[in-house]
């Protein structure tokens, strides 16, 4: 079963054919151009403690590289209980890393597919929920830490993301899946001190209904918001603003937006911009700065062929000079 995973992983990554043979061997592969990985929600921390850039999203695995352009991997740097919540095989969605008080630390959504929590409207939901493991180095291993449980078992929580707000306070901000709520939220809620667990309820910042740019039609034609949000990513502009990156659809489109927080606190009020920020169909968007000080933004193109959802990671250069982000040219 291993095996087979990582065979899966390598074809994800290299858009290879299946071949299953109790003969292979995992590849491997180094020097590999950004866009021949085939990777949905790509975040990369670049990691100043070792001079590299490290790549990781939905699949749980790991892609190294000094200079954005050539990667190496992919690496398996999770290490999950499988008598946990999560199973023995969770699958994991949208990985980040986080480098907070001389640790490393895995923000990552895990689904427990042999576990279903509810049924809304013909859907079957899930055991899914954002969660956090850690590291003393930012290749892994990344492993459990005391708390099981970070967010409420019967609600189908993702894309779970990490921000220091202005009261000191280290929080998680993740959405909560409209497969149940039927309009999507992105909420925070606060962490403990070293990230092991969090403390009290989630808090709603936004709702799906609150996006002016995001469609879709119902089955009478009508055009109404659409209930998806997915992929928060926080920052501040160099004027101190707050904004968030956030990532639904435009009728069969996927795409990113904006929002900007009045108070430039995670509890807003969060106002959303008019228009996307990204061209139609890249989304799950995140911002680094290079070891020069440019300002990127990761994201994956979302395009189908022949019946195939193909993602590929971009990089885009950004100006974040005035109160309000500005796309540039793709890097």
């Amino acid at each position: 079963m291993i095996y087979k995973k990582l065979l899966t992983a390598v074809i994800i990554a290299l858009n290879i054919s299946p071949v299953f043979s109790q003969n292979w061997k995992p590849v491997f592969k180094e020097n590999i151009p950004l866009d021949s990985i085939r990777l949905s929600d790509p975040c990369i921390l670049a990691d100043k403690n070792t001079s590299t850039y490290y790549m990781t999203g939905t699949g749980g695995w790991l892609w190294k590289s000094k200079d954005l352009r050539k990667w190496t991997g992919p690496y398996n740097v999770t290490e999950t209980d499988p008598n946990s919540w999560m199973g023995e095989n969770p699958m994991i969605w949208a990985a980040e890393l986080h480098y907070y008080k001389g640790k490393y630390y895995y923000f990552a959504t895990f689904t427990n597919r042999s576990v279903n929590i509810d049924t809304v409207k013909g859907n079957i939901i899930e055991r899914r929920a954002s969660h956090v493991l850690v590291s003393n180095k930012p290749d892994g291993p990344y492993i459990p830490m005391e708390d099981s449980v970070y967010l409420p078992p019967d609600k189908p929580t993702l894309d779970g993301t990490f921000w220091i707000d202005k009261d000191g306070k280290p929080y998680m901000v993740y959405c909560y899946e409209w497969l149940q709520n039927w309009n999507g939220t992105i909420e925070k809620i606060e962490l403990k001190p070293d990230l092991s667990g969090t403390i009290g309820e989630g808090q709603v910042l936004f709702r799906a209904s609150d996006s002016p740019w995001s469609k879709e039609l119902t089955e009478d034609g009508n055009i109404i918001f659409n209930k998806v949000t997915d992929g928060p990513w926080l920052f501040l502009t160099q004027t101190g603003k707050l904004g968030m990156l956030w990532t639904s659809w435009v009728f069969s489109d996927y795409t990113q937006g904006v929002a900007y927080s009045e108070s430039d606190t995670l509890d807003g009020p969060w106002v959303q911009e008019k228009e996307p920020i990204i061209p139609p169909n890249y989304g799950h968007g995140m911002l680094f700065r290079t070891f020069e000080g440019k300002l990127l933004m990761s994201v994956h193109s979302h395009k189908k062929i022949n019946g195939r959802t193909i993602r590929i990671p971009h990089l885009f250069e950004v100006d974040d000079s005035g109160d309000r982000i500005v796309l540039g040219m793709q890097y």
